[in-house]
């Protein structure tokens, strides 16, 4: 069983950051990749940006540029900044992490962090 727990969340004006933290923990998996994923009213959840063991990114193209994701393997900890926040970014950020256990491959969510960009 794999455990995520989010923090950094909360409201901020248009062109604010925020920095988003998601850490892993558990026993008996290893990690293939995290990424966050964002879902506002009425939308599905969709990828914001993910990062592999190995260091490659990927991100939705609203973001880059504006938002970047790091993470600390030895931590198994992600993290996501997130500058030049616009009102079309509020939404529910979810941790997301894919995991290896024996030779099996699960996927793992967090509760989810609520970002608000309002003036």
């Amino acid at each position: 069983q794999v455990q995520l727990v989010e923090s950094g969340g909360g409201l901020v004006q248009p062109g604010g950051s925020l920095r988003l933290s998601c850490a892993a923990s558990g026993s008996g998996f290893s990690i293939n990749a995290m990424g966050w994923y964002r879902q506002a009213p009425g939308n599905r959840r969709a990828l914001v940006a993910r990062i592999t063991t190995g260091g490659i990114t990927n991100y939705v193209g609203s973001v880059k540029g504006r938002f970047t994701i790091s993470r600390d393997n030895a931590k198994n900890t992600v993290y996501l900044q997130m500058n030049s926040l616009k009102p079309e970014d509020t939404a529910v950020y979810y941790c997301n992490a894919e995991v290896t256990v024996s030779t099996y491959a699960f996927e793992y969510w967090g509760q989810g962090t609520q970002v608000t960009v309002s003036s």
